[in-house]
């Protein structure tokens, strides 16, 4: 080996070990930044699990500014190759990847013996607008399919960055319409017994799609019976709510995660994030009502136990306002759509966790639809955390709480 040679090894291997040093630097700073409260289940393991995403997102972020490739585009991949598996599908369970108006979708079939029509349900994978894929929720819902005779279909709606608000809710609305109108035909369905659900941001898409298509009131198509909300993201008017407070840096979901979720779903402008952390893009005409919406006097008691601040009222940025005025609105804000859309809307199973941003979300819509004398289910884990139903059977990656929230939707799914 030459000089020459030997230089560019030492030179490129020394690269190496700097970027690793700084990764590994980054990765230390940010954990001792996280809070993972002694309540949480298994904490340890989410302090690793937390650790390897947080890993992940430094590379990614890395590689963004060195412009190798989008930060979003890195995460969808290391996703797809290192923490998604797909297993054999199992007995009594038939697995189909179909298109409902030209909106990919996988349909699970249950294979077994069903005297009449079966029940179905069609569901929005989370993810923040920008990661949800029907990968990361297919033990989920061959889970629900199997458990409870049912048909499900989950959607591969468009994502964010590269297909904003409205696009994701566009597609929702395209497959489900599309099952319902050949439900009982071409799957032996109930189009009568069809429910729409998801998970965090697709919670969001499910609630959002129950009220838009209520106050269309489409009278060839039948609206579905139920919408199931697993700790669902609800509005964006307040980020200083008593959850986000107390949960602000507990791993899944951190608070000024949960802002740049909202922004890259609207327009991507990063630079508005703390604005809409601190609320100045809330109009003074509309702080009335929300706050009458929102007002952690909504919430039980023990929600407000591990401590709460009052926010100050935030000043009132107009230009900030018409950057993020979809945001406020119903479709992407369902908690703050009025009180006629949201007596539309079909009974509602709603899933919140103690250790979660979006808690009080879940909370207060429960409160807006018993305000309203609608048919409401909660449930709420008192040691979960945002986004442990995609640790469901993951193996190592998997968390008991996982199994917990699946329960909980089963029994619920199984009334139907």
């Amino acid at each position: 080996m030459d000089i020459g040679t030997a230089i560019l090894i030492i030179g490129f291997a020394a690269l190496v070990a700097a970027f690793l040093l700084l990764v590994i630097g980054l990765v230390y700073s940010e954990l001792m930044n996280s809070d993972i409260p002694r309540g949480v289940a298994n904490r340890w393991k989410l302090h690793m699990v937390h650790g390897l995403f947080v890993g992940i997102a430094i590379v990614g972020r890395i590689l963004h500014r060195l412009g190798v490739c989008h930060q979003i585009s890195f995460l969808r991949w290391f996703v797809a190759c290192f923490l998604t598996r797909l297993n054999p599908v199992p007995a009594g369970l038939r697995v189909k990847d179909m298109k409902f108006s030209d909106v990919p979708v996988r349909v699970y079939e249950p294979t077994t013996v069903c005297d009449g029509l079966r029940r179905g349900l069609v569901y929005f994978p989370g993810g923040g607008w920008v990661l949800g894929n029907i990968d990361s929720v297919d033990e989920v819902c061959r889970h629900i399919a199997k458990e409870t005779n049912t048909t499900v279909v989950s959607v591969r709606y468009r994502l964010a960055p590269e297909h904003r608000y409205p696009a994701p809710l566009d597609d929702c609305e395209a497959a489900t319409c599309h099952f319902l109108s050949v439900a009982e035909a071409e799957f032996s369905v109930d189009p009568r017994r069809v429910a729409v659900g998801g998970d965090s941001t697709g919670a969001n898409l499910a609630a959002a799609l129950c009220q838009r298509l209520a106050r269309r009131e489409i009278g060839h198509l039948l609206f579905p019976c139920a919408q199931v909300l697993i700790y669902p993201a609800l509005q964006m008017a307040d980020f200083n709510l008593p959850s986000y407070q107390q949960n602000h840096a507990v791993p899944i979901l951190f608070r000024g995660r949960m802002a740049f979720y909202f922004l890259q779903y609207l327009n991507g402008d990063m630079s508005l994030c703390q604005d809409v952390l601190e609320g100045i893009h809330v109009p003074n005409e509309l702080k009335p009502q929300y706050e009458e919406w929102l007002s952690p006097s909504n919430l039980p008691a023990g929600f407000l136990a591990r401590g709460y601040e009052k926010h100050p009222t935030p000043e009132y940025d107009g230009q900030v306002y018409h950057a993020m005025k979809d945001g406020l609105e119903h479709e992407v804000s369902p908690l703050l759509a009025e009180d006629a859309d949201i007596q539309k809307t079909p009974p509602t199973f709603i899933l919140t966790c103690e250790y979660d941003v979006l808690r009080d979300d879940g909370y207060l819509y429960r409160k807006r639809l018993l305000d309203l004398e609608k048919d409401v289910t909660w449930r709420h884990l008192a040691g979960g955390f945002h986004g442990m139903i995609n640790f469901f059977n993951h193996c190592w990656l998997g968390f008991p709480s996982a199994v917990q929230v699946l329960d909980c939707v089963v029994d619920y799914i199984k009334q139907l």
